[in-house]
């Protein structure tokens, strides 16, 4: 009861903290100075996708990651310098795939390719945008973004450390974690519907299919399946689709698979292991709808964490892997 007391009062402060952010951002922020960013940045994100649609995961990833550490800022972006290793360079960040970061990129130089636009933008609010765009191309819901955060000023890898959550992590843990962020228990099971599309490097559940001690909360043909296609001695750049059902699609499948002991990390499957999720877990696997909303409503609230408005916290990047001069 004391750790339940404990991560309630953490979240009501958080909450308080959150609420002056949400009036500060808008959906119209640029209606004056770049009436057009959304489909400028819709039409460069569709165009990645196409040409490599391992994009979708790769940015819905970059931007958690982003908004767990020193808030939504875009610093999980800046390059590190030679006397700053920057947040990206940290063991955890490390497997951020490329194709997040180029997503962003492509759909900046967009941007600023429209004279009225041009460094009007923030990296920040470009990687909210493109998040929705890719979750929308792969089939999930469309939501209108809050728009009006700043780049942040600050990017250092040991900033990262305990901001992330391991894929070993309970359900006491994954809550803590994510109401210091002022996203409550069923907003981290909404996000962790997350891992419908994506890619894992076999080293981050291996010790969940070791021969001999299997998991026993994972379904023992889907155990066989990681077996086979992760074995001793893999290369250790194998990954793997965190949903083998359906990889691509951006649905409420992460539920199901739950549901039916294939959900590839601890942090997954202890959703529907453990008594006091599981009802959410099971009520959206039965109805798409339902998840939708909820994942709407978490990954706005999401993009509330840490947001810089003020210039004396962040500005504009030119470009989003550098600091301005």
């Amino acid at each position: 009861m004391g750790a339940e007391i404990r991560i309630l009062a953490a979240f009501l402060a958080a909450l308080a903290a959150a609420a002056g952010v949400a009036a500060q951002l808008r959906q119209d922020y640029y209606a004056a100075v770049c009436p057009d960013l959304e489909s400028i940045v819709r039409d460069a994100v569709s165009q990645k996708v196409q040409d490599q649609p391992v994009a979708v995961g790769a940015t819905v990833r970059l931007f958690f990651h982003d908004c767990f550490v020193e808030g939504c800022d875009a610093s999980v972006i800046l390059v590190s310098t030679g006397n700053n290793t920057a947040e990206k360079d940290h063991p955890n960040n490390l497997s951020l795939a490329g194709d997040g970061f180029d997503t962003v990129i492509k759909a900046k130089a967009a941007v600023d390719a429209v004279p009225a636009c041009a460094n009007q933008v923030s990296c920040a609010d470009i990687l909210a945008l493109a998040t929705r765009d890719v979750i929308a191309l792969a089939g999930g819901p469309s939501y209108a973004v809050e728009l009006g955060r700043l780049d942040g000023l600050v990017s250092l890898s040991t900033n990262v450390d305990g901001k992330l959550p391991p894929p070993s992590f309970d359900l006491d843990q994954l809550t803590t974690l994510f109401a210091a962020n002022n996203l409550s228990q069923a907003d981290m099971i909404a996000l962790s519907a997350a891992h419908t599309v994506g890619l894992a490097h076999c080293s981050t559940f291996a010790g969940r299919i070791q021969p001999a001690s299997v998991d026993p909360t994972m379904n023992a043909t889907y155990a066989a399946d990681l077996q086979a296609a992760c074995p001793a001695g893999v290369d250790p750049n194998v990954a793997l689709q965190l949903d083998p059902v359906t990889p691509q699609a951006f649905d409420n499948q992460y539920f199901v698979n739950l549901v039916n002991g294939r959900g590839l990390f601890t942090s997954d499957q202890v959703l529907y292991s453990d008594a006091r999720s599981q009802p959410t877990v099971v009520a959206w696997a039965q109805n798409a709808t339902d998840f939708e909303q909820a994942f709407v409503d978490a990954i706005t609230r999401l993009g509330r964490v840490g947001v810089k408005t003020d210039p004396s916290q962040g500005n504009i990047r030119r470009d989003c892997a550098f600091l301005n001069n």
